[in-house]
């Protein structure tokens, strides 16, 4: 039934007709338009739908349309200044780097605007209390407090730099304005009028058999339903997979499924209500589960199930490191310490679910979805519907965070599919337990280790294995499996090394990318060895990390030589103040007999920058129009990091135009070259040296067509171009150049693929170009009685060669420690029981400590302007400082994580039955 409902909307009397039930969030988004409102669980979770109702702030997906009859809604969209410009508070967004993917900044926006209009200059305290609502994944939240905090002072805008001076600026993004008042286009945000609407059958069980019934009786029953899609609707092949030569997941099940949430069908309905109304409770399929094999230890046992006929012992691939002889190292030792780990699945919880859609265009396909990787998307799409990737167009939305869930296929294919097969748009959105259930996860590792160190502190030998639950099909493992021996013995000399992995099957989620590719996991071993080690030998454990750093001229246990931007020494050493301030105040509250306890701790780590000893290129475009301004074809999609604004950054310095002409053609398979995908902290590095590469080459165009000299200084001006150097000036006047078929007068192309070796049998060689270092130390404050942990402050160090955007840069070390501090302490997916967001727990603003960063600038000779990656290393030591610090606050640390209270409590429980039993 509905009604007609009368309401206002930022300022504007609406009425529709639609049921008083339907979410205020729909009846926004899809009967209004107003799609700035952002929906991310439907279960007022997360916050990104909050709006203001008459005034106070409301999740708009819990709030019945009928209850806004005759009152006032204001959305994002509505928080303009009178004269269409920006409000203060959507400008200290920008000015501070406050929104990065964009999907949370609509709810975050319209929450502090609920909070400012009740007081205009609210304390920190204030602010938090009013976010608190609101989950972000990307930012660490601290960017968003601070510009609500700098909201009355009315600061300028940042001023855009000269010619020349745009790298190490701290340009506000370029991509930003969409993000900040709603008009950015994320997944779900656009759709085709005329489209279908699929929705997946997923499996129950975690291991079945299944037989379909009567499929197409149980289609004509039910309104609304157009086609039902199983493995025998694929027209090429039923498998897909990360590499070339291991696509070993179907589409859709066949007869089989290895893991709950596995695809079996796909049920195709009229229009997006249907799409909302469907029950898939009655489709005829019978079950037959079997016994399920869960973790690693179940899937190595002799006599387990092979759960594929390719790996004997359900073992998919192993990694090797070894170098010198470590039973020697380690038998000449004067100490020897050795402990065991393990990990738990942990989900990336984006806060924009996988949406999009697919049309079919004669002979050709094209898709628009979230995704992190469209080349890898077009190859796979024309790989199951057998067809050739040229006749395949992937276009990039907005994407509301990835962090490697979005390099996996998700709804690209089953979307291929069903518009090939019917002809007709068909989109889908994945709720929120789906997204849970079906996507990959960060590998769960199971890991024992042991080194040895001399009395004088210097690291003998290193030992490592680790086995990492794959899950059902092979995604990301052996990326995970080949890059954990390298990273394992960490940024230090070390030696005698050998260090081993497995990637193993599992009936679990398939496991996939997660920022950092198993390499977060290891460093949470091995440094809690160097800790122990260093207590061995009585030295500080900052210490004994900076006399082993790595230095340049040192070997790494593969026997790469790394010769330039080796800083971690200098990161350690940016350290030592906050360090001893931290000891001092944990003394000073230890010494009292209160009811916490302090502790702090430092983790150390390094992580090569791109793919693992394999060609990782990336090809950029900049292209000069008749009017002088220039267009970037940038194939890098953006998935929050930023990479949209610092490519531009390089590019303009490169060519030395200012960088306000710069405007880009984004990630579109049929206009941008490839520059890779958006993961393994490849894209500052890799493309945007390409993109440097670029910009030098449409310089050097620039100035043969001038007769100028390579120290020419170029001026844009409009459709001129003033050229200058010791011989005298030349005007070049666009307007009578010859254009190409695109419309353009000059086009410099940059390819850059990072000079890499592949490993031998043992790991020896060059795995990657470049490194990144860093070094961070965190203050925690644990309750023994009750088990929990708070970080109360930490100080980062990072070695990023060159901030090409300093702004973007914290932002990024911000948002890493935020999944580094879930990771230790609140994070872990269980099949079936955390599937959404109030079960599974992220960081919310009020578990953030202060952070302060430290940027090292120690140059990459092959980087853009020495720039070098800090996506994944901004993650990867949080996790292990925090431990570190626990283990100092109360003596113990449980030996799996996340550290939930129930595991604290337990360990000083044990610990405290040692200690009177002794």
């Amino acid at each position: 039934m509905t009604a007609t409902l009368t309401f206002t909307v930022n300022g504007s009397e609406c009425r529709v007709d639609v049921a008083p039930q339907r979410r205020l969030s729909r009846v926004l988004r899809e009967d209004l338009g107003l799609t700035g409102t952002k929906v991310g669980c439907d279960a007022g979770d997360c916050g990104a739908c909050t709006v203001l109702l008459d005034g106070a702030q409301v999740c708009a997906c819990l709030v019945p349309a009928g209850q806004a009859e005759g009152r006032e809604v204001v959305t994002v969209e509505g928080l303009a200044d009178r004269d269409g410009s920006h409000s203060a508070l959507q400008r200290a967004f920008a000015r501070h780097g406050a929104a990065q993917c964009g999907i949370c900044t609509p709810g975050m926006l319209m929450a502090a605007h609920d909070l400012l209009r009740r007081n205009p200059q609210p304390g920190r305290a204030a602010v938090e209390d009013a976010l608190g609502g609101v989950l972000c994944r990307c930012t660490g939240y601290l960017k968003i407090v601070e510009a609500v905090l700098d909201v009355a002072s009315n600061a300028p805008d940042t001023e855009a730099p000269a010619p020349g001076a745009a790298v190490g600026a701290r340009v506000a993004r370029l991509d930003g304005v969409g993000k900040l008042d709603g008009r950015d286009l994320y997944g779900d945000d656009t759709t085709p009028a005329d489209a279908l609407w699929l929705r997946v059958l997923r499996s129950p069980h975690a291991l079945a058999d299944f037989a379909f019934g009567d499929v197409d009786a149980w289609a004509a029953s039910v309104p609304g339903v157009v086609a039902v899609l199983t493995a025998r609707d694929v027209p090429g092949h039923n498998s897909f997979g990360i590499y070339p030569t291991l696509k070993d997941q179907p589409v859709f099940a066949e007869g089989f499924v290895r893991y709950r949430g596995e695809a079996v069908a796909a049920v195709i309905v009229e229009t997006r209500a249907a799409f909302e109304a469907l029950d898939l409770s009655g489709f005829p399929v019978d079950w037959s589960p079997r016994e399920a094999v869960v973790g690693v230890e179940a899937a190595l046992k002799e006599g387990a199930l092979r759960l594929h006929e390719a790996s004997p012992g359900n073992v998919l691939i192993r990694g090797r490191v070894a170098s010198g002889d470590v039973d020697a190292a380690m038998a000449g030792a004067d100490a020897v310490v050795e402990a065991a780990m393990q990990t738990s699945f942990v989900e990336h919880s984006y806060i924009e679910p996988e949406a999009g859609w697919a049309r079919r265009a004669g002979d050709r396909v094209e898709l628009r979805v979230t995704t992190q990787t469209p080349y890898m998307d077009r190859d796979e799409v024309a790989h199951v519907l057998g067809i050739a990737q040229e006749a395949v167009r992937v276009t990039p939305s907005v994407v509301g965070g990835g962090f490697g869930g979005k390099l996996d296929q998700s709804i690209q294919l089953p979307l291929a599919v069903a518009t090939w097969k019917l002809g007709r748009p068909v989109a889908t959105l994945y709720h929120r337990p789906e997204s849970f259930a079906a996507t990959t996860k960060r590998h769960p590792a199971r890991m024992t280790a042991s080194l040895g160190v001399t009395r004088d502190g210097a690291i003998t030998g290193f030992r490592f294995h680790g086995d990492f639950d794959t899950g059902a099909y092979a995604s990301w493992g052996p990326t995970v499996a080949g890059r954990v021996p390298v990273h394992a013995p960490g940024p230090y000399r070390v030696g005698s090394v050998l260090a081993t992995s497995a990637a193993v099957y599992t009936d679990g989620p398939p496991a996939g990318a997660f920022r950092g590719f198993g390499v977060p996991q290891a460093a949470i071993i091995g440094e809690r060895l160097m800790d122990e080690a260093a207590g061995r030998i009585g030295m500080d454990p900052l210490e004994f990390r900076l006399l082993n750093a790595l230095r340049a001229g040192d070997p790494t246990a593969t026997g790469q030589v790394i010769e330039a931007s080796v800083g971690l020494a200098a990161c350690i050493e940016a350290l030592k103040p906050a360090w001893a301030r931290y000891g001092e105040q944990v003394a000073a509250h230890n010494a009292k007999a209160g009811r916490t306890r302090l502790g702090a701790g430092i983790g150390c780590m390094w992580y090569g920058c791109g793919n693992t000893s394999m060609s990782n290129p990336s090809i950029m475009r900049l292209a000069l129009k008749p009017d002088g301004r220039l267009t970037l074809f940038n194939g890098a999609v953006d998935i929050g990091q930023g990479s949209y604004t610092i490519m531009a950054q390089i590019a303009a310095d490169a060519l030395g135009a200012p960088l306000s002409l710069v405007d880009q053609v984004w990630g579109d398979t049929d206009l941008t070259p490839d520059a890779g995908k958006t993961s393994a902290s490849r894209q500052t590095f890799v493309s945007g040296r390409a993109s440097e590469l670029a910009g030098r080459d449409l310089r050097a165009r620039i100035l043969r067509l001038a007769n100028a000299g390579e120290d020419a200084e170029l001026t844009f001006d409009g459709g001129r171009i003033v050229v200058r150097d010791a011989a005298g000036l030349r005007d070049l006047d666009l307007s009578v150049l010859p254009v190409d078929g695109d419309g353009h007068l000059l086009v410099g192309e940059g390819t850059f693929d990072p000079p890499t070796a592949p490993l031998d049998a043992d790991g020896q060689g060059t795995p990657y170009a470049t490194y990144a270092f860093a070094a961070q130390i965190a203050l925690v404050e644990v309750d023994p009685e009750l088990g929990t942990t708070k970080v109360l402050h930490m100080t980062a160090a990072h070695d990023v060669g060159r901030a090409v955007n300093p702004t973007l840069v914290e932002g990024q070390i911000h948002g890493g420690i935020a999944q580094g501090l879930g990771l230790a302490l609140m994070e872990e997916y269980v099949p079936g029981r955390t599937e959404n967001l109030h079960d599974y727990l992220i960081p919310t603003v009020g578990d953030m400590p202060q952070i302060d960063c430290i940027l090292i600038e120690d140059p990459e000779p092959l980087g853009p302007f020495g720039a070098k990656g800090i996506g994944e290393p901004a993650l990867v030591p949080t996790a292990p400082a925090i431990l570190a610090g626990i283990r100092q606050a109360v003596g113990v640390c449980p030996d799996k994580v996340p550290v939930l209270p129930h595991r604290l409590r337990a360990a000083i429980r044990a610990a405290q039955t040692r200690e009177a039993a002794e």
